[in-house]
């Protein structure tokens, strides 16, 4: 698969500042912030969705927005 989608573990970088994140997209039930497990059906979740590596995604956070670029995007098993 090479667009993100439910069950995608994706690797951002930070466009400004080089920081790396990674999130993996699960269930409302399975949604673990501490462990980067977000709900696909999260403001992020969205954003992230159909992307490819190498595409950016404006995230909205509390503090404006931030531009990542998609790194990586692998799925377990």
């Amino acid at each position: 698969k090479d667009r993100v989608t439910f069950g995608a573990t994706v690797s951002l970088k930070n466009s400004a500042t080089g920081e790396e994140k990674v999130y993996t997209l699960v269930g409302q039930e399975e949604v673990d912030i501490k462990r980067g497990r977000l709900s696909v059906a999260s403001p992020v979740g969205k954003a992230l969705v159909g992307r490819r590596v190498g595409e950016t995604v404006l995230i909205r956070v509390p503090a404006g927005e931030i531009e990542y670029e998609v790194c990586r995007i692998d799925y377990e098993g």
